[in-house]
Parts: C-alpha cells; sequence; structure tokens
C-alpha cells in the first residue's frame, strides 16, 4: 500500500483526502491507510500545505479568485489553519487578477445594457472574485 501511495504522490502533490480516497478505492484496510498518510506526513513527504500552495498557484495562473480557491481547498479537505496560511503566504493583487480576467475575456467593450452587465458579473463572481472587485471593473 505505501507504494501505491508513492505511486499517486510521485505523478503530483496530493491532500490527504484525496490520498485516503484513492488509497480505499484499491480497497486497502482503513486503519492501514491511516498508519501510512501519518508516516507520509512525518516524512513530509505528503504536505497538506504544500498541496495548498501548487493547487492556489495552478488556480491563480488560470484566472481565478480568492473565493473559488478557498472553497475547492475547503473541499480538498484542507483544515481553515492551513487554508488561511496558504493565502497569507501567497501575495496577490486580486483586483489585478480580476482586471486580467476581465479583460481577457470582455476587453475594452464597456456593458452596455443591464443583461450584459448581469453577465459579466454572473461570470467573474463564478470565477471567485469579490463583488467590490467586479462593481468596479464593471462601472468602468
Amino acid at each position: 500500500m505505501k507504494k501505491a501511495a508513492y505511486n499517486f504522490l510521485a505523478r503530483r502533490e496530493h491532500s490527504q483526502q484525496e490520498l485516503k480516497q484513492k488509497l480505499k478505492r484499491k480497497e486497502f484496510d482503513d486503519d492501514d491507510i491511516d498508519l501510512v498518510l501519518e508516516k507520509l506526513a512525518e516524512q513530509d513527504i505528503q504536505s497538506d500545505l504544500r498541496y495548498g500552495e501548487a493547487l492556489f498557484r495552478q488556480r491563480v495562473q488560470k484566472g481565478y479568485g480568492w473565493q473559488y480557491i478557498r472553497a475547492e481547498l475547503k473541499q480538498k479537505g484542507l483544515a481553515a489553519g492551513i487554508i488561511q496560511t496558504v493565502y497569507q503566504s501567497q501575495k496577490q493583487d486580486w483586483f489585478a487578477n480580476a482586471a486580467g480576467v476581465y479583460e481577457k475575456r470582455f476587453g475594452e467593450q464597456p456593458a452596455i445594457d443591464d443583461k450584459e452587465r448581469a453577465k459579466r458579473t454572473r461570470f467573474m463572481l463564478y470565477r471567485g472574485f469579490e463583488q467590490s472587485h467586479i462593481i468596479e471593473l464593471i462601472s468602468t
């Protein structure tokens, strides 16, 4: 089972929750899984913090905002403390990120009517950007 865990981690970082689910699918015993995960964490082979930072960087690069990233980290099983540490360790200008995504998607054309503003707002909210940033972008 340890070999299977190493194989998963060799491809990419995994959260403990993800790794546990994958090992369960291979029908390993829960107690054995917990023991192996504990040893991997002690040896710093598996790290939820490192996983969170890697996922954070990937999502920012793909044009997602903090709300989306935080929800995904939570869904992947990371503790609130680790999520907060990831957020604080990564210095981001969220307004600049939102502006880049907005410009890439909609160009410099202003939103002409309410229907278009609503469409743009939904898109940016889905991407996880803060409403205050979206309002400022759409109003310019």
